[in-house]
């Protein structure tokens, strides 16, 4: 099997130790290397894969071998034991099923980052394809949706009532100032109407390109006027309590390297976390992208820079995690200012620029976005991390947060995204994201609901709730810059959320320098 291993490793362009790739060409099932590998990657967080670098994410490689079948397991911990990585998963698993003590835990579920072949106009095709089949499911489970669900191929010139699910392909107003909105499904397209005196008008007006929803309309092949419309939608129904009182962190854009980062009330919360008894039940941190200010992100940057390489800003922030207790584990994903690549999913944090956090051991990388369950027993509380990159554009593209100017109260932007389902929905408008079309799965759909939904970007705190989901916007750690000014953005700077997962209550702290 070797020619297929080395096929699927130069598909993926990753370079392997040597001694790695024999035992992957041990294996007896190429799906098994395969899967094995995409772990490993996501694991390394490089395009070369050692052992040595696999160490960094310990819990995460652990899991990974955890899955793969019993003899290609074996294989597998002892060649990493030869290595120095002692997985010593059999030994954990006696300890976990006889220790009568509660034990927390966490699974990461990370995006799939991976884009080493060429991109295709036919692979935006697949990609909006498996996008539309994941909420098309959603939507399915409806009851309102369920009766009378037709697909458009089966419409025909009789006017009848009836309900599709379709992907908004046009959106446009006629000269009586009536709405059409062009929808499409996998067997073809509609034009539908909605008057400006109906009921449903103003939410229907919301619908933005790419949006995929259930229409409930009447008409026929040619023309279905709009009765009404049914989201997505993000519901939690059982909200989870931990029964031991462990708390969370949340915070992002640290901006670490930038003549605005704010060091000394940064390091005040470093000194809080060491000291005061509140930061004793703290037991996970959330840094939420934008961890340094990066190089060449804008137009002379660089004479706005403390330190002027993207190394030496993650050497910067290592300096102030390093001094963070070990009994709290730290997720970090990265946002458009760390060093990857800014489309989305966005990997995690490599060697090459952020070798400094890779000593920590205490900090998991992780992609943006990413899933993280914390567990306890068999309760999962999950939190959904997401920098916020598309926040702008559904702030800019939708009347209602336009006007309420939703950049100083972004949550309520963010329940937009629980509305339909998507981090990112829109594409081809002005100043959309940039992301990856994905075959398989598109990273970006929100498929489980998350107990919070996590994100920075706006530079201001925010707290809000969604259908029993805790949205939480981190505020910053850089004072007001020249642009921010400009715009007339005026951040929010130095608090950090802190969420109890037995009571549910948050606590908000202020680390200013002019505040107790």
């Amino acid at each position: 099997m070797k020619d297929e291993i080395l096929s699927l490793v130069r598909e993926k362009g990753l370079l392997l130790e040597k001694a790695l790739f024999e035992v992957l060409d041990s294996f007896d099932s190429l799906q098994d290397a395969r899967d094995f590998l995409e772990g490993l990657e996501k694991a390394s967080g490089n395009k070369v894969i050692t052992v040595s670098n696999l160490s960094k994410n310990f819990e995460y490689v652990k899991e990974v071998v955890n899955h793969l079948p019993g003899q290609e397991r074996e294989v597998v911990e002892r060649f990493l034991v030869k290595g120095g990585l002692n997985l010593e998963i059999t030994k954990e698993r006696e300890v976990v099923e006889t220790k009568p003590t509660r034990k927390l835990d966490y699974k990461v579920f990370y995006a799939d980052g991976n884009n080493a072949r060429k991109i295709e106009v036919r692979d935006f095709v697949s990609h909006f394809r498996v996008r539309y089949q994941a909420l098309q499911r959603i939507l399915m489970a409806r009851p309102e949706v369920q009766q009378n669900l037709i697909s458009l191929n089966k419409l025909g010139v009789n006017r009848e009532s009836f309900v599709f699910i379709g992907i908004v392909a046009e959106k446009r107003i006629t000269k009586n100032k009536n709405l059409i909105i062009k929808f499409e499904d996998l067997t073809g397209e509609i034009n539908a109407l909605v008057k400006p005196d109906s009921d449903c008008f103003k939410e229907v007006n919301e619908l933005q390109m790419d949006d995929v929803v259930a229409v409930k309309a009447s008409g026929n092949k040619e023309l279905a006027f709009i009765y009404n419309i049914f989201w997505p939608e993000s519901i939690l129904l059982d909200k989870t309590r931990f029964d031991e009182e462990v708390c969370v962190a949340f915070l992002s854009d640290i901006h670490a390297g930038s003549k605005n980062h704010l060091g000394k009330e940064f390091q005040k919360f470093i000194n809080w976390l060491n000291e005061d008894e509140l930061a004793k039940k703290i037991k996970y941190m959330f840094l939420v992208g934008d961890n340094i200010d990066g190089v060449g992100i804008f137009p002379g940057q660089e004479r706005l820079l403390e330190r002027t390489s993207a190394k030496e800003q993650y050497e910067m922030l290592s300096e102030y995690l390093k001094q963070v207790p070990k009994n709290i584990t730290m997720f970090m994903c990265p946002g458009q200012h760390d060093a990857v690549r800014v489309p989305e999913p966005q990997p995690v944090i490599g060697r090459d620029y952020g070798e400094a956090l890779y000593d920590i051991d205490n900090l998991v990388l992780v992609s943006n976005p990413a899933m993280v369950k914390l567990m306890e027993k068999d309760k999962e509380f999950k939190v959904l991390m997401y920098h916020g990159a598309s926040i702008h554009v559904f702030i800019n593209e939708i009347e209602e947060l336009r006007l309420m100017k939703a950049h100083k109260c972004p949550a309520k932007a963010i329940k937009h995204m629980l509305k339909r389902r998507h981090l990112a929905p829109m594409h081809g408008v002005a100043h959309s994201i940039v992301y990856v079309p994905h075959l398989e799965k598109d990273p970006l759909v929100i498929e489980e609901v998350p107990d919070v939904l996590c994100m920075g970007e706006v530079h201001r705190l925010d707290i809000d709730s969604y259908n029993g989901v805790r949205i939480i916007t981190g505020s910053c750690w850089q004072s007001q810059t020249e642009y921010e000014e400009k715009i007339g953005n005026v951040p929010e700077a130095c608090k950090v959320s802190i969420l109890n997962l037995k009571t549910g209550e948050i606590k908000i702290l202020d680390f200013s320098e002019d505040e107790n």
